[in-house]
């Protein structure tokens, strides 16, 4: 049995519109646990109906940690959250509870889990280089520039995603190393101070994931989504270029207020995007290590799910 001393954490992964949320906050009311978002979108203030976050009651009944704690503006690592979250986590345990870590941040999970790799530190010029190559080239064809030295980084980096192509790129011209290659042999993290008990949901078949997510985006417009982007683009200092508006739903509906596409079609471009999104954490997830994976579209899986948490936190 589990003293207080070596309480494990729980880390409740998935696919964005598996059923994260409920599903810990079912949890939450059967067992004694602090609810820690792993999500990098989810850290922004005045994004909420886009990255479906709790409402204020919600939140009110059961309290999540790193939730609202940047302004859009901001930037926010993975080394931040892994301080963060080691942070939480022993709070957490001091108090004799479980940490119960919920979100589909992969990347956070990893960083915890494994360590982080001290790769080097951002160069301005490189970088300034990269953006003006990619302005002659477009960045998919920065993105087969990098499946061509990191086909590993490639493959789970999408072919659009302006940021983490070049911090890639960066990477590899900074120190001729691919940035795959860095966190192969990443640092040591809090790995070896907490046990981590991983469970997954992964919904299937696949188009029953598909369903929710253009279900979850519909709800998403009725909530009054366009209008929560159209208030975002009224702060200063806050751009499309920021990392906060590179969140799914978030640049396709700030094209769609520039003008650039109308509504069914911004719809239909963070639809497949977010589609894509799944599809790079389930890869995620397959390669991670001892995690147990549930399909939560099953009868009665919250008794199945308690079961094997209660199963793991005895073992």
């Amino acid at each position: 049995m589990s003293t207080q001393r070596d309480l494990p954490a729980l880390c409740l992964m998935g696919p964005t519109a598996a059923g994260k949320t409920d599903l810990a906050l079912n949890l939450a009311e059967a067992m004694p646990v602090d609810l820690i978002s792993v999500d990098s979108a989810l850290v922004y203030r005045g994004m909420d109906i886009g990255t479906a976050k709790p409402d204020a009651e919600t939140l009110r009944r059961f309290p999540h940690t790193l939730l609202d704690i940047r302004d859009p503006e901001e930037t926010y690592s993975a080394g931040e959250f892994l301080r963060d979250a080691t942070r939480e986590i022993s709070r957490s345990r001091a108090a004799g509870r479980t940490p119960l870590l919920v979100g589909g941040t992969m990347l956070y999970f990893r960083a915890l889990t494994r360590g982080i790799a001290r790769l080097p530190t951002a160069d301005p010029a490189l970088r300034a280089a990269l953006d003006a190559e990619a302005a002659r080239s477009g960045w998919p064809a920065m993105h087969r520039k990098l499946a061509q030295v990191d086909s590993a980084a490639a493959g789970r980096i999408g072919v659009n995603d302006r940021q983490r192509i070049q911090r890639a790129l960066e990477v590899y011209r900074l120190s001729g190393k691919p940035l795959s290659a860095w966190h192969a042999d990443d640092g040591s993290g809090n790995a070896g101070a907490t046990r981590f008990i991983k469970l997954a949901l992964v919904p299937e078949p696949r188009a029953a994931l598909h369903r929710r997510i253009e279900q979850r985006f519909e709800r998403m417009l009725d909530q009054g989504f366009v209008e929560e982007v159209r208030q975002l683009r009224a702060r200063p200092g806050l751009t499309c270029r920021s990392p906060s508006m590179r969140a799914v739903g978030y640049r396709q509906l700030w094209s769609y207020l520039d003008g650039e596409y109308g509504l069914a079609e911004a719809a239909e471009r963070a639809q497949a995007a977010t589609r894509q999104l799944a599809k790079r954490q389930l890869t995620w997830l397959r390669s991670e290590p001892g995690v147990r994976a549930v399909n939560p579209l099953e009868p009665r899986v919250f008794g199945t799910i308690l079961s094997m948490v209660e199963q793991q936190m005895d073992e």
